[in-house]
């Protein structure tokens, strides 16, 4: 930037004008010449940018190829609502890529990983601590499970309505949902469940949402259907809550009585709640490190 010439270059300037006037030059050259290489081009003005951690989503994993599918157009949709975030997949078991894997394809830096987990369980509190503190070239996060939440509920009411519910079945007096999950033996986990159970009655109008489990749990997804029966209600539908298909969610969808929802799949609330963990696990949770020595921490995190 060139300065102007005064309107009277006879006239002297004060002394605290003219010393002003001279720090004001230097410190413009300075700045200038900070900008020219020793060979005398123009060096490329970079911005002082802090590293984005890479995303990781994290999968169990299937046998059923159309869950890997459901989990890539998934992430494909984290993508579009935050370009530029390097978002990457592994895998706990039966698929490719898996996690440890993953990890070390980053590199140095920075890194989330974000469970495809619905709930508190075995995975999330001690084997994916596990693989972060050995993927010792990252610093890691583990952020919360997908679940509880009412980003969650609201798919789960979507994927009931698309498969045939309707707001008036929510006044009947007959009527009843289960909410069918993978199951452990994680007292959590069961928790977790009845409390995505109990907001998405409420979401439903104040209708009866009973879980159930295709595994490691009870009650099943029959005994479920029982119960409900006994109240007399015995038009029920089921809610399947699962991230993506799989064995799990088809023995399920058999043993439902009525309409059996589509799993959660690639829906957008599920994609805006994956940023969400990511950004609050961003923002300072549990250290993978301190998850692996205290995972009942992951339950406030």
């Amino acid at each position: 930037m060139t300065e102007t010439a005064p309107e009277h270059p006879r006239e002297s300037l004060p002394l605290d004008s003219t010393a002003h006037l001279l720090t004001r030059i230097t410190s413009q050259l300075g700045t200038q010449l900070s900008l020219v290489s020793l060979n005398g081009t123009r060096r490329p003005m970079h911005r002082i940018r802090r590293s984005v951690p890479t995303l990781v989503a994290v999968a169990h994993g299937s046998r059923d190829p159309q869950a890997l599918r459901t989990v890539l157009e998934l992430l494909d949709r984290v993508r579009e609502l935050r370009p530029g975030l390097d978002v990457r997949l592994g895998h706990i078991e039966l698929n490719e890529p898996l996690l440890p894997d993953t990890l070390d394809g980053i590199g140095t830096g920075d890194a989330v990983l974000v469970p495809l987990l619905l709930g508190r369980g075995h995975h999330v509190r001690h084997d994916l601590p596990r693989a972060a503190a050995a993927a010792g070239h990252l610093r890691t996060r583990v952020a919360e499970p997908l679940g509880p939440h009412p980003l969650l509920v609201e798919a789960l009411y979507e994927r009931l309505v698309e498969a045939g519910w309707r707001d008036e079945d929510g006044t009947r007096r007959d009527a009843g949902v289960v909410l069918a999950a993978a199951g452990s033996r994680d007292p959590d986990s069961d928790v977790d469940a009845r409390r995505t159970a109990a907001l998405l009655g409420e979401r439903l109008g104040g209708v009866p949402v009973v879980p159930a489990y295709a595994s490691a749990a009870t009650p099943t997804v029959q005994a479920a259907v029982r119960a409900l029966a006994a109240r007399g209600r015995h038009r029920v539908a089921l809610a399947s809550y699962f991230t993506a298909p799989g064995r799990f969610a088809t023995v399920s969808a058999a043993a439902a009585p009525g309409i059996a929802a589509a799993p959660l799949g690639a829906h957008p609330a599920v994609a805006r709640l994956l940023l969400h963990r990511y950004d609050r696990a961003v923002a300072g949770p549990v250290p993978a490190d301190a998850a692996l020595a205290h995972p009942h921490l992951l339950a406030t995190a």
